[in-house]
């Protein structure tokens, strides 16, 4: 990626993450001011130069007045490892911090939200994805401009096992009766993650925008 030509002022939720602390890590190195939401006692896992604002991810409350003057907020609270006997926790977590984000977006004006959804539709883990899909309807009818960013699994440290598939996702791609399926919820790395991450928070949607499987690939190969 070249480096950004306009600073942006970027709050994000989820920050001590797997995807958080590398994203961050990102956007600093390329001049942007980041601010992170975390709980008491996770302070530490934040990259050093960004900014702590302390607060419950589930409770807009608690921080919705110290978003500003962040014109971008990256979502990225989630339940780790999701299964399928999770639906509650999804619930709980998964939708309750999006109304918190979206609340919290709203008071500070925030122009842009970015949020980590999953691809979708999915013959498995539904009701995750159902989940995730009524988390976006619930930022589009907040009428918010937002970037929402929908891959499957995101491979790297930690998350290796499913490389193993990586053949038989080749050999679905090739027959027309799964190729569409395969690459919907095809495989992604942890740093094409990353650079469609920065790339959505550089580049801001003016309405409502949706980076798919195929597009978060594309940042493998092709810089933008």
């Amino acid at each position: 990626m070249e480096r950004a030509t306009e600073r942006r002022r970027v709050f994000v939720t989820g920050g001590t993450g797997y995807l958080g602390v590398p994203l961050i890590e990102a956007l600093l190195e390329r001049g942007h001011e980041v601010r992170a939401l975390a709980r008491q006692g996770s302070e530490g896992r934040l990259p050093t130069g960004c900014g702590v604002v302390p607060g419950n991810a589930l409770d807009g409350a608690t921080f919705a007045e110290r978003v500003a003057p962040a014109d971008t907020l990256v979502h990225l609270v989630g339940v780790s490892h999701p299964a399928p006997w999770k639906e509650r926790q999804f619930r709980e977590v998964d939708l309750a911090s999006v109304r918190a984000s979206v609340q919290a977006a709203r008071t500070a004006g925030v122009r842009h939200m970015v949020y980590l959804s999953v691809a979708q539709p999915a013959p498995v883990m539904k009701s995750y994805v159902a989940v995730r899909a009524e988390c976006e309807r619930q930022i589009a009818e907040a009428d918010l401009s937002a970037t929402c960013v929908r891959p499957w699994y995101v491979l790297g440290p930690g998350h290796l096992w499913p490389y193993a598939l990586l053949p038989i996702y080749a050999l679905f791609e090739r027959f027309p009766s799964t190729s569409d399926t395969a690459r919907r919820l095809g495989l992604v790395r942890r740093a094409e993650m990353i650079d469609a991450l920065v790339w959505a928070v550089e580049n801001p949607a003016e309405e409502a925008r949706v980076m798919d499987v195929e597009w978060i690939r594309s940042f493998g190969t092709v810089r933008h």
